[in-house]
């Protein structure tokens, strides 16, 4: 049983760090963007200002459920350690 109980901890602990690695990676990808956007819109004064406006928005709104996403996965993966580690105790305290 003591090696069941390390494989599945060693699988969350992958399956989270795998998460937080390729969150990590987009949220640089997102910055990068965004940051290609804001140089797009200070060298074109052609943009009206309805549309800068409106992509600020649209990043903040990003940045918002993204935030919110990461919370929510970080809770899931926490909640399923708690369920993983109350269903090896109850499997130990019933031998």
């Amino acid at each position: 049983m003591a090696q069941q109980d390390a494989m599945i901890k060693e699988s969350l602990a992958f399956y989270k760090s795998t998460f937080d690695n390729t969150f990590q990676a987009m949220i640089i990808l997102q910055e990068q963007v965004e940051k290609m956007v804001d140089l797009f819109l200070e060298q074109n004064a052609w943009v009206p200002e309805d549309g800068r406006k409106a992509v600020k928005d649209w990043v903040s709104a990003y940045k918002k459920g993204r935030s919110e996403f990461k919370k929510a996965s970080d809770e899931a993966f926490e909640k399923v350690e708690k369920f993983f580690g109350a269903s090896v105790k109850a499997t130990k305290a019933g031998k």
